[in-house]
C-alpha cells in the first residue's frame, strides 16, 4: 500500500478526563504520557485550557499552557502534544505565544451558538503561533449549508488541522460519506481532515477504518483514547485503530505500550465488569483463536496484555479453533524460559544472606495493620528484608525480588538491590536469576513468593519470617494499596495449592502477620 499522511492523536488525558474529573495524578499522568511517546503515537493531548482558581498539578485541566507542560518528558521522540481550549470557557488572554517547545497544538472547540465568535477565538489563538485547529461541536447538527460556511471561515483562517467531531455519536456510515465529501471537496487540500468518533452505537472502529480506507488526497488524522476512555459511552479505542493502521498503512505503532497504560492506569478505573470490550479478548481476535486462551492467561495473574500478546502470537494455527489447555500452558511455559547461567549471581546472593535473618515482605493488607510489630521486629532482629513484587514506602528494603513483569515495570526504584527473573527481559538488576531454576510443580500457575522460596531454599540461612503474605480471598481485596490488586480473582483452591507448595520445597515459614498459608492459624 502506497504510503499516506495520517496521524494518530491521543485524547486520553483530555476527554477520557470526564469519566475521573481529569484526576489522573501528576506521575501517572506523566506515565500515560510516556506509554504514548514510547508507542509512537503522533500526538499526544495533554488536557483542556480552561478558566479555574488554581493550578493543582493532579488535574490535567489548566489555566496556563506552561501549567500543561510540565507533565511532558524530556524524550519526546516523534511525538508532539496538544491541549483543547473551549471559546466559552477559556480566556485567551491567559494562553502565552508558542516559544518553540511544548504543546504546540491548540485544538479549540466551539458550539453552535457560538460558532461565529469561536473562528474569531481559533483566530487569535494562531496568532499566537500555535499549530491550531478547529473542531465545531456536533457537526451532525449543522445543515449542509451551514458546513459550508463553516468550512468557508475555516479557510479564511486556515487552520493546520480541521476535525469531524460526532460529538452524540449519532454518525452512521452513509453520514461519515457525506460529510467527509462534503468537507474534502470545499477545504483547502493542504489542512488536515481529522475524525473523532463516540461509541453510542458501537461504530467507531468501523468508521474509522471506513475514513481510513478511502485515501483522501490529503493529510488526515484520527482522534482516539486507550481502551476508549471517555464521556460514557466513550471513545474510539486506540489500541483498535492503531492495530488496523499497522496492517494496512505503513504505520508502527507499538501496540505494547499501549496494553501496558491501560493495564496499569485505564482497567482499574474501569472495574471489574466482565462484559463488553476487554484488550485481552481484543488480542484473542486479532490472531483469530478461540477466546478460552485469552481467559485461560488472565488467570495465571503474572501476565501483562504485552505478555498475553507475544503468547498468542506464537499459536500453531492448528491450535486456534479447539480450545486446548495443555498446549496453552506450555507455550506460557516456554515464555517464561529464558535460559541464562545465574551462577556467579547465586553464589554473590549465598554470600550476602549466608547465616542471617531474612524477613520477607509481600504487599498484603496486613503490612497496614500491623505496621508497628514489623517495625519492632526489624528494630530486635535486625532482618535482611526482601519485598515480594513490589517496593514498600512503609518500609526501608534491602533487596526487591520481582518475577512479575507488570508490578516491575509499575514499581518505582529506591534504594535497594534488584533481584530480577530471567523471564523480565528489560530493565536494570542487580542479580538475575534463571526462572526455570526456581520454578516448581505448582498447579495454577505461577507465584512470586513460590518461586522467592524456592530460591531461598538453595541459600543458606538463619530463619526465615514473612510478613503480608497473606493469602488470597475471593473478592481479591487482599493488598495494601489499591493499585497493587490483581487482575485475577483466586481463593481457597489457591491458598491451598500454594500451602501445598511450601510443603514440597520443605521450607520453614515463620509468619509474622496473619497468612491463609499458615498452618497454624
Amino acid at each position: 500500500m502506497s504510503k499516506f499522511d495520517i496521524k494518530l492523536l491521543d485524547c486520553t488525558l483530555r476527554d477520557g478526563g470526564y469519566v475521573n474529573d481529569w484526576k489522573w495524578g501528576y506521575e501517572k499522568a506523566r506515565d500515560i504520557i510516556s506509554f504514548l511517546v514510547k508507542a509512537r503515537v503522533d500526538v499526544v493531548e495533554v488536557g483542556f485550557l480552561r478558566n479555574v482558581d488554581n493550578y493543582i498539578p493532579d488535574l490535567t485541566v489548566c489555566n496556563h499552557i506552561e501549567e500543561l507542560n510540565n507533565l511532558l518528558p524530556d524524550e519526546t521522540e516523534r511525538t508532539i502534544f496538544s491541549a483543547m481550549a473551549m471559546r466559552s470557557n477559556y480566556d485567551i488572554n491567559k494562553l502565552s505565544p508558542y516559544r518553540g517547545k511544548g504543546i504546540e497544538m491548540i485544538r479549540i472547540t466551539a458550539h453552535d451558538y457560538d460558532i461565529e465568535e469561536g473562528m474569531d477565538f481559533a483566530s487569535q489563538v494562531k496568532d499566537k503561533g500555535y499549530k491550531l485547529a478547529i473542531n465545531p461541536i456536533n457537526i451532525m447538527g449543522y445543515s449542509d449549508s451551514k458546513i459550508l460556511w463553516i468550512l468557508e471561515q475555516v479557510n479564511k483562517i486556515h487552520p493546520y488541522q480541521f476535525s469531524i467531531v460526532d460529538t452524540f455519536g449519532s454518525m452512521k456510515r452513509r453520514d461519515l460519506d457525506r460529510i467527509v465529501s462534503l468537507v474534502d471537496h470545499n477545504l483547502s487540500k493542504d489542512i488536515r481532515v481529522a475524525l473523532h468518533l463516540h461509541e453510542n452505537m458501537s461504530l467507531s472502529c468501523c468508521l474509522a477504518q471506513n475514513y481510513i480506507d478511502r485515501h483522501l488526497d490529503r493529510p488526515i488524522a484520527i482522534d482516539a483514547s486507550l481502551m476508549g476512555m471517555g464521556r460514557i459511552p466513550g471513545n474510539l479505542p486506540i489500541e483498535l485503530i492503531a492495530d488496523y493502521l499497522n496492517d494496512y498503512s505503513d504505520n508502527s505503532y507499538d501496540i505494547d505500550y499501549l496494553m501496558d497504560a491501560i493495564q496499569e492506569y485505564i482497567s482499574p478505573l474501569k472495574g471489574e465488569t466482565q462484559w463488553g470490550y476487554t484488550p485481552a479478548y481484543y488480542l484473542s481476535a486479532k490472531f483469530n483463536l478461540h477466546r478460552n486462551y485469552a481467559e485461560h492467561y488472565l488467570k495465571k495473574g503474572d501476565l501483562t496484555n504485552r505478555d498475553i500478546n507475544h503468547i498468542l502470537s506464537r499459536f500453531d494455527r492448528k491450535k486456534a479453533t479447539a480450545y486446548d489447555s495443555v498446549y496453552a500452558d506450555k507455550l506460557y511455559e516456554e515464555y517464561h524460559s529464558n535460559n541464562i547461567d545465574d551462577k556467579k549471581d547465586r553464589e554473590l546472593l549465598n554470600k550476602e544472606l549466608n547465616n542471617k535473618n531474612i524477613l520477607i515482605i509481600a504487599p498484603g493488607q496486613t503490612i497496614n495493620n500491623y505496621k508497628n510489630i514489623i517495625d519492632n521486629f526489624i528494630n530486635i532482629y535486625k532482618p535482611i528484608i526482601i519485598s515480594l513484587n513490589f517496593i514498600p514506602d512503609l518500609f526501608k528494603i534491602d533487596y526487591a525480588f520481582f518475577s512479575n513483569n507488570r508490578r516491575f515495570y509499575k514499581a518505582k526504584k529506591k534504594n535497594s538491590k534488584l533481584i530480577l527473573t530471567s523471564n523480565i527481559t528489560e530493565g536494570a538488576y542487580d542479580y538475575k536469576i534463571d526462572y526455570n531454576s526456581v520454578s516448581c510443580p505448582f498447579n495454577q500457575g505461577s507465584n512470586s513468593y513460590i518461586l522467592l522460596l524456592k530460591l531461598l531454599s538453595s541459600i543458606t540461612y538463619k530463619n526465615l519470617y514473612v510478613a503480608g503474605a497473606d493469602g488470597y480471598s475471593e473478592n481479591g481485596n487482599n493488598y495494601y494499596k489499591p493499585n497493587i490488586k490483581s487482575h485475577s480473582v483466586q481463593g481457597h483452591d489457591f491458598n491451598m495449592a500454594i500451602i501445598e507448595a511450601i510443603k514440597n520445597l520443605g521450607i520453614k515459614v515463620n509468619y509474622i502477620t496473619p497468612s491463609k498459608y499458615d498452618l497454624k492459624e
